[in-house]
C-alpha cells in the first residue's frame, strides 16, 4: 500500500494557501483544499489524508464544525488534525482543542513551524 502524500486543508487565505502549497510540494506532499465538512469528508473516503489543516478563521466553513465532524468518522481517527488560528481568540482555540484538533497553533507559528510539521508527517524536506 503506498504511503499517503495527500493533505487536505480547509484554508481560503492566499497566504497562507501559497506556504502550504510551497512547503508541501518540497516534502513531496500534495495539498487539496476543499470548502466545506461534506467536501472534506467526500474527499477524505477517496483517499484517507495524510493531515488535515483547518483554518479556524475559514468563511466557507464552521471549523469548529469540520472538527468534529472528522472526529466523528471512524476512518479519520488516527489523521492528525492540524488547526491554526488569530493568537488573539483563546475562546477558538479552545473550542478547537474540545472539538478534537491535535494540534492548534497561533498563525504566526503554523507559518514559522510548517516545514517541520509536514516533515515529521511523513514528507521529506
Amino acid at each position: 500500500m503506498p504511503k499517503a502524500t495527500k493533505i487536505l486543508a480547509v484554508c481560503e487565505d492566499l497566504f497562507f494557501v501559497v506556504k502550504i502549497n510551497e512547503i508541501a510540494r518540497r516534502s513531496g506532499l500534495q495539498p487539496e483544499y476543499v470548502k466545506t465538512a461534506a467536501e472534506l469528508l467526500s474527499n477524505a473516503a477517496e483517499q484517507t489524508p495524510l493531515m488535515i489543516i483547518v483554518d479556524l478563521t475559514a468563511k466557507s466553513a464552521d471549523a469548529v464544525d469540520v472538527i468534529q465532524q472528522v472526529r466523528a468518522e471512524k476512518s479519520l481517527k488516527n489523521v492528525s488534525v492540524l488547526a491554526f488560528g488569530p493568537h488573539v481568540d483563546g475562546e477558538l482555540k479552545t473550542r478547537a482543542q474540545s472539538a478534537g484538533a491535535s494540534m492548534v497553533l497561533a498563525r504566526s507559528a503554523f507559518s514559522a513551524n510548517l516545514p517541520q510539521i509536514f516533515k515529521r508527517h511523513g514528507g521529506s524536506l
